[in-house]
């Protein structure tokens, strides 16, 4: 009676980079559909401020029409998804490079509402909006740029 015996090497698999990728949207996905919903809540909240009398109209009296709040979110929001997109595969550290500098472009945001000769209760207002703006679309890329590495 022979006896065969065989050696087994252990082997060390790594899933490869589609495999892993393929359960995990890119983060422009989640960028865009938080950029959607960010454009309808400060479109909403513009409407209900100046349903309760505050002015969007500066110093000259020219006014923001409701439709550019949906506008201008979307724009500057997708302006973040597209920087996102870029730190993912540029940045060293993506998630913090992205936090810090939407913190600081949201602040300067804040500029023109201070500035254009709004009312306090209109910047205020002005203010309020482009922090409920950030307050959606920056959480939202921060995590998945978390998981992008």
């Amino acid at each position: 009676m022979s006896t065969t015996t065989s050696t087994q090497v252990p082997t060390r698999t790594t899933p490869s980079a589609p495999a892993a990728a393929a359960g995990r949207q890119p983060v422009w996905k989640h960028g865009v559909a938080s950029a959607a919903i960010a454009s309808v809540a400060t479109t909403v909240l513009a409407a209900i401020a100046s349903a309760s009398g505050v002015s969007f109209a500066d110093s000259t009296g020219t006014s923001i029409p409701i439709a550019a709040f949906a506008q201008l979110t979307l724009v500057f929001s997708l302006v973040g998804v597209g920087m996102a997109a870029v730190m993912a595969r540029k940045a060293r550290r993506p998630r913090t490079t992205f936090v810090r500098t939407s913190v600081a472009l949201t602040a300067l945001s804040f500029v023109p509402d201070l500035t254009f000769g709004f009312d306090g209760g209109s910047a205020a207002t002005l203010i309020m909006l482009h922090t409920v703006a950030a307050a959606i679309v920056v959480p939202t890329l921060a995590g998945r740029l978390a998981r992008t590495r």
